[in-house]
């Protein structure tokens, strides 16, 4: 197994300034079989790229706590198709955005029907996210409502795209399906994941908060300035918020979201624990969102995110718990293969049919980066022996 092309592309990227650095791994169901890191973990910085650093890995959070939920669902505590309601008060006034009027103002609704947690796994309960929704744009801007990602509960309550099971959107789902974990744990979703995922996987360096070390291997987040050079940009999360936010505010490094992987492509299994059972985690790779093709989106913010489509020539399906290729993607992975990302540009996969999964990640925005994703095409091509 060579990776020279992928050394090769991303030596150029690094190189000729197009992003400060990455970090990259490719494991099967037993272990780490490459890794290589390459760049500075922020441009102006001496720090390296390398196995240590810490990432903000934001929507990859999103596999990781749709595990936890349905960790849940196994117990009792929790159920796909019931009313969350009981658990969640809040979701019992939701209202539906039909659009704004000729001043300005949102058009609003109820919702005909209630939010299962099925739908908020699968991107079908009608919350979104502002850079998939331009009529959620408009609707903050009119009201002056705050982001999701300010870390209120009430910044949660966001009216929806459609009618609960009515549409696909990407969006905020996951925060509340944290949120139903807390109340059916009752335990923090920080505490919850410590004790149920992160911990029994080994992944001592993925949380919400970071520690003093942690914070010193962090990478920095970049932009592209007018003359296309790397720019640093202050980001942080907002500190002790008032919502955990379930669908991107984990920190992690890429050995450690490499543990994840393998337990997705062991049947559930880490060692000696079961995180999940083997016939919830093969029921992973069933396609929840009908024969449609789901997943691509035109951005409504193009700072946040350029237009996506994660598989363009065949459309893919949302699962339980990630994104699913419905057919071979054509660079090794097979049909049934995980996989997603975050907004600052971290990448990964999961092949259960061939046990092999990888995961890219570097600090850049906005999403979707055309020189990022064409690295995470080499690493996928590299990883299988495929020719370009």
């Amino acid at each position: 197994m060579s990776f020279s092309r992928f050394e090769q592309a991303l030596a150029e990227a690094v190189g000729q300034g197009r992003i400060a650095g990455a970090v990259a791994l490719v494991t099967d169901r037993e272990g780490p079989v490459y890794q290589h890191a390459l760049g500075l973990r922020t441009v102006g910085a001496p720090a390296a790229m390398d196995a240590g650093t810490v990432f903000w890995i934001a929507s990859m959070t999103k596999a990781l706590v749709s595990v936890a939920a349905l960790q849940l669902v196994e117990q009792g505590k929790l159920s796909l198709d019931g009313d969350l309601v009981g658990l969640l008060p809040e979701l019992g006034g939701l209202q539906v955005l039909d659009g704004v009027d000729a001043s300005g103002q949102p058009k609003l609704r109820p919702a005909r029907t209630a939010v299962t947690l099925r739908q908020l796994l699968t991107h079908t309960s009608g919350f979104a996210y502002g850079f998939t929704s331009p009529a959620h744009v408009a609707y903050a801007a009119a009201t002056g409502a705050p982001d999701a990602a300010s870390g209120t509960r009430a910044a949660q309550l966001q009216p929806l795209a459609f009618d609960p099971g009515e549409g696909f959107i990407y969006g905020i789902g996951i925060d509340w399906a944290g949120l139903a974990i807390e109340a059916a744990s009752g335990q923090r979703l920080d505490a919850y994941l410590a004790q149920h995922v992160t911990g029994p996987l080994g992944m001592a360096d993925t949380g919400f908060a970071l520690s003093a070390d942690q914070t010193a291997r962090q990478a920095g987040v970049h932009v592209r300035g007018p003359d296309g050079g790397l720019i640093p940009i202050p980001f942080a999360l907002p500190p002790n918020p008032e919502v955990l936010s379930g669908g991107g505010g984990l920190y992690s490094t890429v050995p450690d979201y490499a543990r994840f992987l393998r337990m997705l492509m062991n049947e559930g299994r880490s060692g000696g624990v079961q995180v999940l059972s083997a016939e919830t985690v093969r029921g992973l790779a069933e396609i929840q969102t009908g024969p449609e093709p789901v997943g691509g989106f035109t951005s409504a913010l193009p700072n946040m995110s350029n237009d996506f489509d994660p598989h363009p020539h065949m459309g893919s399906g949302h699962g339980l718990a990630t994104f699913v290729a419905p057919a071979a993607t054509g660079g090794g992975r097979a049909a049934g293969s995980l996989a997603w990302a975050g907004l600052a540009n971290t990448y990964y996969w999961a092949d259960p049919a061939s046990g092999k999964g990888g995961v890219l990640m570097t600090q850049l925005l906005p999403f979707a980066d055309p020189e990022v994703l064409a690295l995470l095409r080499v690493l996928e091509r590299d990883s299988y022996g495929v020719a370009s």
